[in-house]
């Protein structure tokens, strides 16, 4: 959704969709399935309330994402490397990255990009593809508050107690936090 979409809306008289900014938590393996999954921590405005939105990707994606969370270089560019190359070659700069809605069991990002003569344009992406560009752009990271009132994990949305879920770098706990979710609470919103 564009910017001035958004605005049309909120002045109708409809609540604003607004973004909230989130950063890439970590890299799980889910379980039961063994399928990655990355974890988007939201910074919300009460600093107490905790929390994060899982979103199912594809084990290629995933690797691109822990490349570029660790800082690795491949050697030779991989799919996202090769996209940042062509972007930075024809002067188009990535302004940031929204996972913007959830359509059946999909989530669906938009890469917002602005072109040497200042004009700004959007790219439908995949969450997985967008995030692995925004973190080798270094773009900031939105979701939208309509996907995270849908797909959002936090500490009251757990049945079993499990507690708050850990800080990035405590791997071990993530894992154990992931595990004793309530699958209730992870949603259906899968890829």
């Amino acid at each position: 959704m564009a910017a001035d979409e958004v605005k049309a809306q909120s002045t109708r008289g409809e609540p604003e969709d607004r973004k909230i900014p989130a950063e890439v938590h970590g890299l799980m393996m889910e379980p039961n399935s063994n399928q990655p999954i990355v974890i988007l921590r939201l910074h919300e405005h009460d600093p107490e309330e905790s929390s994060v939105v899982p979103i199912w990707i594809g084990i290629f994606e995933a690797g691109a994402i822990q490349l570029a969370i660790e800082g690795r270089d491949p050697g030779r560019p991989m799919t996202h490397d090769l996209l940042k190359n062509a972007l930075d070659l024809v002067g188009a700069e990535v302004i940031e990255v929204v996972v913007r809605a959830i359509e059946g069991n999909t989530f669906l990002a938009v890469v917002e990009l602005v072109e040497r003569t200042g004009e700004h344009r959007l790219l439908d992406a995949r969450p997985s593809d967008a995030i692995a560009l925004a973190l080798r752009a270094g773009a900031p990271l939105f979701v939208r508050q309509s996907v995270a009132d849908l797909a959002r994990v936090k500490q009251s949305d757990q049945s079993d107690g499990a507690g708050e879920a850990p800080t990035a770098g405590d791997e071990k706990k993530m894992k154990k936090w992931l595990e004793e979710l309530d699958p209730k609470a992870l949603g259906k919103y899968e890829m």
